[in-house]
């Protein structure tokens, strides 16, 4: 099958563990990936036509539109992924945090690397020439980000998911395609539960898992952000560099 997600597993057991943050709940996201990346594009590849990502003048740009907003999302994905990855694999990641805690990060992770992977078969399958417009793995520096303190690793994934969250929300109203934004909605919905979960970790029963920073108490809606305001601080982790002329 052309668009199979592989999942990089760091313990198979882990498989087993129930949690609100189980693995399985992401079957709504899997399901939509043959789907998605099976979609028909009327553009030719044509790079004047900047709804399509790919190499301008020297760098890659992200585009416009759907596959725009679909690669852009695939960038953040990757950051999400490479962290959780480092946080999960460092050396002392069992004596740093509690059970409570391993459980939810290493399901973050697991998410984390399941949307990364779907993006990218979703992307393959649904670009004209995904050899060229395809977003490249990109390049990560944390600086002095300390994977051995729980207080670095915590306060990074808050304010990575945080960003994630307003991230989807501000990029769905570019959204043309009614099958595209059902699976963004899909996905903005679990990374939601990350953001409140690592909220609740750093200040365990308080209502900072939905707090007045991240939801309007006039509208009862989550934070949204247009890409302009959320990649400059994406940008702080990401060495790879690309542009995103084309998304407001």
């Amino acid at each position: 099958m052309k668009n199979e997600v592989k999942i990089h597993e760091v313990d198979p057991s882990l498989n087993n563990r129930r949690s609100f943050l189980k693995l399985s709940g992401l079957t709504l996201v899997t399901a939509g990936l043959v789907f998605a990346g099976c979609s028909d594009n009327d553009n030719d590849n044509d790079m004047e036509d900047t709804s399509l990502p790919g190499i301008r003048n020297g760098v890659f740009d992200l585009g416009s539109g759907d596959f725009g907003v679909l690669t852009y999302a695939y960038a953040l994905e990757q950051l999400e992924a490479d962290f959780y990855t480092k946080v999960v694999n460092s050396t002392s990641f069992n004596s740093t945090f509690n059970d409570i805690e391993r459980q939810v990060l290493t399901d973050l992770y697991h998410h984390e690397v399941i949307h990364r992977d779907f993006f990218k078969a979703a992307l393959t399958g649904a670009l004209p020439d995904p050899n060229s417009q395809l977003l490249p793995s990109l390049a990560f520096n944390y600086g002095s980000l300390n994977f051995n303190s729980r207080n670095d690793v915590l306060a990074t994934a808050k304010a990575l998911e945080d960003t994630g969250v307003a991230a989807y929300n501000g990029a769905g109203k570019l959204i043309k395609s009614p099958d595209y934004l059902l699976l963004a909605g899909k996905i903005v919905s679990v990374e939601a539960r990350h953001a409140s979960a690592i909220r609740s970790l750093i200040n365990p029963n308080s209502k900072d898992f939905a707090g007045d920073d991240i939801v309007s108490v006039s509208t009862g809606l989550d934070v949204a952000k247009d890409p302009s305001k959320i990649l400059p601080i994406a940008g702080g982790f990401i060495t790879t560099k690309f542009t995103a002329k084309y998304l407001p």
